[in-house]
């Protein structure tokens, strides 16, 4: 099972991106444990600077927009 996380302070795009890999995951059968990460000192711990950002397994893989479909699609594959 992977773990994770978004990264950020709570904003819209923050949710929609929390939301999209909840909704992806839910439809691909693919069991996620997904977090919310707003603690600012620990987003920028992980190099995260601008938000919203994903962590899969602690490793940072993508930040700054709402991630695609299509990309979300693939780091659950």
């Amino acid at each position: 099972m992977k773990t994770i996380q978004v990264l950020g302070s709570g904003c819209a795009r923050c949710e929609s991106t929390y939301r999209l890999i909840d909704e992806l995951a839910r439809e691909q059968g693919v069991e996620v444990e997904l977090k919310k990460v707003e603690d600012i000192a620990e987003i920028m711990a992980m190099g995260v600077i601008s938000t919203p950002g994903v962590a899969i397994d602690g490793e940072v893989v993508h930040t700054g927009s709402v991630p695609d479909r299509k990309l979300v699609a693939d780091w659950l594959a």
